[in-house]
């Protein structure tokens, strides 16, 4: 039998009684909150970064087809998207949907208040389903075949700004010469925790701004390109860059909220300081610890080496108890991260503000990628700490460990 493994497992078996159970107890719940400290807060992190890009996404697309244009009012960007247009565009089988809009600046007027807007024409195609976790009250907007809807979707923002309801209606100033107003009925309110986008932005039907502008129906601001889950968007915006007319520019949205992308971005780093301090710390414990317990079996040591055991036998012996140890509290640690990760994706029992964290409660992404790297990467570094105080045993005399006792 090979003799490390067998001490080895008889150590393990039987300290149930004595200060090493205590310990090795101690080892165990150390490596395990580390471990669950880590996935949970890789799993947070995605979560979080997915939630506000899945808000920007369903709000904008991943990518825009506008007119190359140097005018600066939006009236000067429209394109015409007639059936050759789409059946070019069909081409890419990395596009998942397409959805033409138009914009419109405008001022919201009531008794009390006037606030300026930027109305953003959608389409029947529009994907509803996509954005209606983020409606907080009353519907989205209903189009019909012949008229052109006069509903609203307002931001929470906004409507509390003008005191408004859903089912209230409002006047809306749109900014030309000369000027025009329409009289439109708010059916629901939407909040998407995004200040860039709650702040000015409402929904309506595009054909009211197809008219307001005297545009053919075909013709539009631009259209937003939605790609299909696991394509790489850098990708897909060139290859469509090349592809299109000479008067279209192709962009991504992520450009055009730079600053939130690269504050997510940003928070990568922060999370890998995280994960730096804890494995520091999980190390630190288990040096210590695996010292105690090299110091509580002095005696064992010196007999072992009496009998002729040499120390590299000696020290497999301590190593496969810490690597038994370590084993234990990843199991355990990873028990616990998945299982508050579940609790939490099903049932949202913690809570976030969304004015501070752009949603209602903390959101989970299930990266079982990053669970396997952690894991690894835990296993391997706390195995090689553990070589620290293996050093010890090499300075271990015979004739003074049996004294120790």
């Amino acid at each position: 039998m090979n003799f490390p493994y067998f001490i080895s497992r008889r150590i393990s078996e039987g300290v149930e009684s004595s200060f090493t159970s205590v310990i090795s107890r101690l080892a165990v719940v150390s490596i395990a909150l580390g471990l669950s400290a880590m996935i949970l807060s890789y799993f947070i992190l995605g979560g979080f970064q997915q939630t506000v890009k899945d808000k920007i996404y369903n709000f904008k697309g991943h990518l825009e087809i506008t007119k190359y244009t140097l005018g600066s009012s939006f009236d000067d960007h429209h394109i015409s998207t007639g059936p050759q247009f789409y059946e070019d565009l069909g081409q890419y089988d990395f596009i998942e949907r397409l959805q033409p809009y138009a914009y419109k600046a405008g001022m919201l007027r009531t008794q009390e208040e006037v606030e300026g807007v930027m109305f953003k024409g959608i389409a029947e195609n529009f994907d509803t389903l996509s954005f209606q976790s983020n409606i907080v009250e009353g519907r989205f907007v209903s189009f019909y075949d012949s008229l052109y809807s006069k509903e609203v979707v307002l931001s929470r923002r906004i409507a509390n700004k003008l005191l408004l309801e859903v089912g209230d209606y409002v006047t809306i100033y749109f900014v030309q010469s000369p000027p025009k107003f329409r009289r439109l009925e708010i059916v629901g309110l939407y909040e998407t925790g995004l200040e860039e986008i709650d702040k000015t932005m409402i929904l309506g039907d595009l054909r009211m701004v197809q008219r307001l502008n005297n545009w053919a129906d075909t013709v539009v601001a631009g259209v937003e390109v939605f790609v299909k889950e696991g394509v790489d968007i850098d990708q897909a915006e060139d290859t469509l860059f090349e592809g299109v007319d000479a008067h279209l520019y192709v962009d991504k949205v992520s450009d055009k909220y730079v600053q939130i992308f690269d504050w997510l971005e940003l928070l990568n780093q922060n999370v890998s300081v995280f994960l730096m301090l804890i494995l520091i710390v999980a190390c630190f414990n288990m040096i210590s610890i695996l010292l105690i317990l090299i110091m509580e079996r002095t005696y064992m040591i010196g007999v072992f080496q009496s009998l002729g055991a040499t120390k590299r036998q000696i020290k497999k012996v301590f190593m496969l108890n810490g690597m038994w140890l370590v084993t234990k509290g990843m199991l355990l640690g990873n028990f616990v991260a998945l299982g508050i990760a579940y609790v939490q994706s099903e049932f949202k029992l913690i809570p976030l503000d969304p004015v501070n964290y752009y949603m209602h409660f903390v959101p989970i992404d299930w990266n079982f990628k990053a669970l396997i790297y952690l894991n690894i990467l835990t296993f391997c570094i706390v195995l090689l700490a553990l070589r620290i105080p293996l050093g010890v045993i090499a300075k271990v005399k015979p004739v003074t460990a049996l004294k120790f006792d």
